[in-house]
């Protein structure tokens, strides 16, 4: 059988068992197609599948035919940052700085603490830190990793809980975006190579220069020709970061940070992600299950991956109870918010794979923090819906409806900032 014939098996296999599973299994609840295909993944890898059905596996996904779903999947990985870039959204973060950023800088720097502190004894027993990490690295990676929100898996469970167009929510995307900002920089700071530090500052000034030109160029086309110049300027972006020494995903979130929502049509662009979140992330997804790796032992990467997995959970509500007790936060939004914001999935897998290619960590550790991302998303909704009845049931109670329905945060950029939140 030739490689055009395992390709299009692989393909049918990538898209059949996470659907049949989501759709016949009733998970959508506790467990989303995406957290349901990233499972998939794992179980598809060398690790699982790959030791049960050796000569199977062996026989559908040959080194030919991961290396074109290799290619797949960095594309359309690359696409999902840029969307993720371009929605991020900081004009309303800086008109409520004060609030947005204290909530914010403790969201991330409290689990990101946490996971730090988890991260030492891994640096200490071998197996865990890759060959070419600086023990600061890998305990700033994996620290990070627990700290990280993903806003894309954010959205779609706000979606799900009717959430997104609350004022509520667009608190929640207010502080995730500025997070996530911070995730892409510490990326940056960690895998930088130092001994090419002057072709990276190279970059970084010509980026500057190209994306003002850029920006110029669309601002003055059509709508249809900025659509068309999007994966250009994309591919131009990631193979500039790549050659000096940053990862491509650097580049493709930096591609479509520097643009502007506006320019483009927002139906046409969450179909976009839609599209590509169904057709083209689901190889991402297989490709990222066959990087796990087993071999330190299954119980010590569970293991792990529980400590991680605690680490990011208290770390991350611990914070947002701070900033709420800072910021006078009515009874139950803390708890809501935190659970939130501690979604983890793509974003974090995304940071992971860059950490795992530049060797800072092992296959275990990837697989380690890969566990410790789906355990994170799938008790976001179970825990998350009840809370989210309990407070809005309270603030009609309390007479809220009654000035604003919505209005659950109060007025704490009055408090804080002598302008109201919407």
């Amino acid at each position: 059988m030739g490689i055009v014939e395992r390709y299009l098996i692989a393909l049918a296999i990538i898209f059949t068992v996470p659907w049949a599973l989501w759709r016949f299994g009733r998970t959508d609840r506790w467990a989303p197609l995406v957290v349901v295909q990233i499972l998939a993944g794992i179980v598809l890898g060398p690790g699982l599948l790959g030791r049960w059905f050796p000569e199977q596996h062996a026989f559908v996904l040959t080194p030919d035919v991961m290396q074109a779903l290799s290619g797949l999947a960095w594309w359309a990985v690359m696409l999902f940052v840029m969307i993720a870039g371009i929605e991020l959204d900081l004009r309303q973060a800086w008109r409520r700085r004060l609030e947005s950023g204290v909530t914010a800088g403790l969201a991330l720097g409290v689990p990101l603490l946490l996971g730090s502190a988890a991260a030492i004894p891994l640096v200490l027993t071998p197996g865990w830190m890759g060959a070419q990490a600086l023990p600061w690295q890998f305990v700033l990676g994996v620290g990070m990793s627990c700290a990280v929100t993903a806003l894309p898996i954010l959205l779609l469970l706000m979606d799900k809980l009717e959430l997104t167009r609350h004022p509520l929510g667009q608190r929640i995307l207010r502080y995730a975006s500025l997070d996530d900002l911070a995730i892409w920089a510490v990326l940056a700071l960690i895998v930088m190579d130092w001994e090419r530090v002057g072709r990276q500052a190279g970059f970084m000034l010509a980026f500057g220069v190209v994306t003002w030109a850029f920006r110029r160029l669309m601002v003055r086309a059509s709508e249809t020709d900025r659509w068309c110049l999007l994966p250009i300027w994309l591919a131009v972006c990631a193979f500039g970061a790549d050659w000096a020494g940053l990862h491509f995903m650097v580049g493709a979130f930096l591609a479509g940070a520097v643009l502007d929502a506006e320019w483009f049509d927002q139906r046409r662009m969450d179909l976009l992600r839609s599209h590509v979140l169904l057709v083209l992330m689901p190889v991402f997804f297989l490709s990222t299950g066959l990087r796990t790796s087993w071999d330190t032992g299954g119980w010590d990467v569970a293991g792990a991956a529980a400590l991680l997995l605690v680490a990011s959970v208290v770390g991350k509500l611990a914070g947002v109870h701070a900033a709420g007790r800072l910021l006078g936060w009515g009874p139950g939004e803390a708890s809501v918010i935190g659970w939130l914001l501690q979604t983890k999935a793509l974003i974090m897998i995304v940071f992971a794979n860059v950490l795992l290619d530049r060797h800072i960590i092992t296959g275990a550790t990837f697989t380690a923090l890969l566990l410790m991302a789906v355990g994170s998303t799938m008790l976001t909704i179970p825990i998350v819906e009840p809370r989210l009845a309990r407070l809005l049931g309270r603030a009609t109670r309390s007479g809220h409806a009654a000035v604003d329905r919505n209005d659950l945060a109060g007025d704490v950029a009055g408090a804080v900032g002598g302008e109201k939140v919407h």
